[in-house]
């Protein structure tokens, strides 16, 4: 970023699993702040933070917290986006919140930058993270729509346990360690901590991500389909999703089918088009069995794509294989990097 300006800049949430991670990535990208101030909930309070070698003291979230703050980064559940959100916008601050609050609210641009900066032009003080199984979906299919156009999407996930917190990680931990032992299972977090049923995620794939809705989709399954289509500004593109819990720690897979709308498009016109994509790599040869994993996807900004195969039966459908790390790119850096375009195209104003 060429601006040379520094800002005073906020994370809520920032002893979460995504709250450390902005912090890491605000790091990393030497993220040009003045003043940092970190906010949890009252039990967090009074704890203290490494950053850029200095150590900063958690203090509980109020409204009177956001004097000041030129950019606010959210991540502590849609309860406190709701409470705090607009407190922050009216003392000044942008806020960019990752929870679902605010992602289908059509005054919110949800955003992924590869896709759709320019909605950011319209923001009135929020921004919106996008889900992230639909962030690392979007940016790999947004070349592929510019070039060749979408007439339909069908993806199924294989998403991280970490995508439910911290919790849930302590809860595979235990019940591998369990399993191993012979000694019975014990639930209480997946599928989801709310629902009145829970199973297993050691050893195990839990096809629920989120609440069940009346027509037999879940919410995450849900968030998927209608970011999609406000992201891509494609209303009437089909997209159908089924989103599946599997036991590792980091980093969503995704099987995705589409079908494009241009006649006689090759394999090799998809690797081209990816390739050449921002924040994309390509890693697609089978000769060497080389394609994208959760573990080696873990830690990394990107987007990563594999597996690209034309459908046998559809001249115009295509199979992809899309990796990325859910707290990196599907969360934290998604949430640096809007704020990155917020101060290139100089928007810390709300219309």
């Amino acid at each position: 970023m060429a601006n040379n300006h520094q800002y005073h800049v906020a994370i809520v949430g920032a002893t979460g699993a995504v709250g450390q991670k902005m912090l890491e990535t605000l790091e990393d990208r030497n993220f040009p702040i003045q003043t940092l101030t970190l906010l949890s909930s009252k039990r967090s309070a009074g704890k203290t933070v490494r950053f850029q070698n200095k150590d900063i003291t958690i203090q509980e979230a109020t409204p009177e917290s956001f004097e000041g703050v030129d950019i606010a980064l959210f991540s502590a559940g849609g309860g406190v986006t709701k409470a705090l959100a607009n407190e922050a916008v009216k003392r000044g601050a942008v806020v960019v919140d990752n929870t679902s609050a605010y992602r289908m609210d059509p005054e919110v641009p949800l955003v992924v930058p590869e896709v759709n900066a320019d909605d950011l032009k319209e923001h009135k003080g929020i921004i919106a993270n996008p889900n992230c199984s639909t962030i690392q979906m979007v940016a790999a299919l947004e070349p592929l729509r510019k070039a060749y156009g979408l007439s339909r999407v069908i993806v199924s996930t294989y998403q991280a346990v970490s995508g439910a917190g911290n919790e849930a990680n302590d809860e595979l931990k235990n019940q591998s360690e369990a399993y191993l032992k012979g000694e019975d299972l014990s639930a209480e977090i997946l599928p989801v901590k709310g629902d009145e049923r829970h199973y297993p995620i050691a050893f195990n794939a839990l096809p629920q991500i989120d609440k069940f809705q009346d027509n037999g989709y879940t919410f995450e399954e849900m968030k998927m389909i209608n970011e999609t289509k406000k992201i891509m500004h494609a209303d009437n593109l089909p997209v159908a999703a089924t989103c599946v819990r599997l036991p590792f720690f980091t980093s969503h897979a995704e099987s995705v089918y589409i079908e494009v709308e241009k006649d006689n498009v090759s394999v090799d016109d998809f690797k081209q088009q990816l390739s050449n994509a921002p924040g994309i790599v390509l890693e697609d040869d089978p000769s060497t069995q080389s394609y994208p994993t959760p573990l080696s996807a873990e830690g990394k900004r990107d987007v990563f794509v594999g597996r690209i195969r034309k459908d046998l039966d559809n001249d115009k459908g295509f199979h992809l294989w899309v990796v990325s790390d859910n707290l990196l790119k599907g969360a934290a850096w998604n949430s640096v990097q809007i704020a990155e375009e917020l101060i290139e195209k100089q928007l810390l104003t709300k219309k």
